[in-house]
């Protein structure tokens, strides 16, 4: 029986490998990752992913966990993969952040970095003026 930690590690690397292997190149998805992500920040009042995490409280972590439960389940139902998949490695980096595992937070700071980098590239390239909606 494996236990909850052992769980996330093994979906947490198929994350990685996937972005790793396939996600980068996927425009579409690297597209939703960052405009999701930039879309959160705003609303946080911060200026990427990492300074987010860093500034959640426990109550705001909770709510956000939560609206990517909801919102990946609707994706993933009405067949948006991509965007679910965006809001699957938000939620994993959310969840990366609770663990001590080293090899996990070696793997949190490798997908904030590319949430990092897709949410510059969204607010450098996308054309609308309200990010937040």
């Amino acid at each position: 029986m494996t236990t909850k930690e052992e769980q996330f590690k093994t979906r947490f690397a198929s994350v990685l490998a996937d972005l790793h292997q396939d996600g980068v190149e996927d425009g579409e998805a690297m597209f939703l990752l960052g405009a999701g992500a930039a879309r959160i920040c705003d609303m946080g009042q911060k200026a990427s992913w990492t300074e987010l995490k860093q500034a959640l409280s426990q109550a705001d972590y909770d709510r956000l966990i939560e609206q990517c439960r909801t919102e990946g389940n609707s994706y993933a139902a009405e067949g948006k993969q991509k965007a679910a998949y965006a809001i699957q490695a938000l939620a994993m980096s959310l969840v990366a952040r609770t663990q001590t595992d080293p090899d996990i937070r070696e793997g949190e700071r490798l997908l904030d970095a590319v949430i990092d980098k897709t949410v510059a590239n969204y607010r450098q390239h996308a054309q609308s003026p309200n990010r937040a909606n």
